[in-house]
């Protein structure tokens, strides 16, 4: 499917100089003078090596069309997690490196989306919002209010995160798996 470089979005799959590229990061790029651009930052999903591209803002891009299905996530063994198709109890095992987004968030028995590309899985997409638990932060101050400040927090999964003053340790909270960031108690 032929889109502009500006419809691509971080985990995309592109296909460009004859393979397949997993997208990493993305700046929209606005110089002074002269014309706005897109840097990609992208992975090679055969080779591995990462490289960071600048298009024209309005070239065309061959984004990859994927299929998709639900998956849960099993467990890990180290440097393979396992995921079960719900609907015919399939298992397939994925490398740490093709999670390094959706980890920081996921649990055992979390419904993830794994895409794939001709029987081959190539993505794992994580739910706009999950909820975990606020294991370690420091501790709240008594009459400190909801202000813009945050203090550093651990999240059940390991993950640091920011969370308001008010919050204690145990405590569920609604993530934003895109971006990071604490969202609302749970």
């Amino acid at each position: 499917m032929i889109i502009n470089v500006t419809a691509v979005r971080v985990g995309n799959i592109l296909e460009w100089n004859n393979a397949l590229w997993r997208i990493m990061k993305t700046q929209h790029v606005t110089p002074g003078k002269g014309v706005a651009c897109m840097q990609l930052e992208m992975r090679n999903i055969e080779a591995g090596t990462k490289t960071n591209k600048r298009f024209n803002s309005t070239e065309k891009v061959e984004r990859v069309v994927l299929s998709q299905r639900e998956m849960q996530y099993l467990y890990s063994d180290g440097e393979d997690f396992h995921f079960m198709d719900t609907e015919t109890y399939d298992q397939i095992t994925l490398p740490e490196d093709m999670l390094e987004n959706a980890l920081p968030y996921m649990l055992p028995e979390t419904m993830v989306t794994v895409e794939f590309h001709e029987e081959r899985p190539l993505n794992v997409k994580l739910p706009m919002v999950v909820a975990l638990v606020v294991v370690e932060c420091d501790a709240s101050i008594k009459g400190q209010t909801a202000t813009g400040s945050y203090k550093p927090g651990t999240l059940e999964t390991g993950a640091s995160i920011q969370v308001p003053p008010y919050l204690e340790a145990g405590t569920k909270v609604k993530v934003n798996t895109e971006t990071g960031e604490y969202m609302e108690r749970a």
